[in-house]
């Protein structure tokens, strides 16, 4: 199984944050980029990213709060070892996502944009995975896998903790 690799920055998360920020522009145009850039390297988007992208972009601290929270591809904690992300688009649901989300939510124990107490799966929604005639459909790390029912779910689980 895909695994998402492991973040686990040399620097402290605030030196990385600085260096992403200074690779762009001081332009407020330059947000999203930034908050790309720290995410892809970090996993996520310290909440104390909020005060420094701010300063640097002439923003408000609210204004890029704002921003992280309006999109959901932005974590504000760090992702479980494994992100299993949920395709709820409408092809799926017809195929049986609503089945499987009651599954997966009620295995795992979570709610969307959560991770496990052990830290080790994070469970997104996503919204089409360009998978709909196979679905429904989920995605781990690259890998979208199709016609995931609840014993598919089960097993592809289990295989993700042994990969752990």
């Amino acid at each position: 199984m895909p695994t998402i690799p492991a973040h686990r920055p040399v620097m402290p998360n605030a030196a990385i944050v600085q260096r992403l920020i200074a690779a762009h522009p001081p332009r407020q145009d330059a947000l999203l980029p930034i908050l790309h850039a720290i995410q892809d390297e970090l996993g996520w988007v310290p909440p104390k990213a909020t005060t420094a992208i701010a300063q640097a972009l002439n923003l408000s601290r609210a204004e890029v709060h704002g921003v992280i929270s309006f999109y959901h591809h932005f974590r504000t904690s760090p992702p479980g070892r494994q992100v299993i992300q949920l395709c709820r688009a409408e092809a799926c649901q017809a195929r049986g996502g609503e089945a499987l989300e009651a599954h997966a939510l009620a295995v795992l124990g979570v709610g969307y944009h959560q991770t496990t107490a052990d830290g080790a799966v994070s469970l997104e929604p996503v919204y089409c995975l360009g998978n709909c005639a196979c679905g429904p459909s989920l995605r781990v790390g690259d890998e979208v896998i199709g016609r995931v029912d609840a014993a598919r779910f089960d097993c592809l689980l289990a295989g993700l903790r042994e990969d752990m």
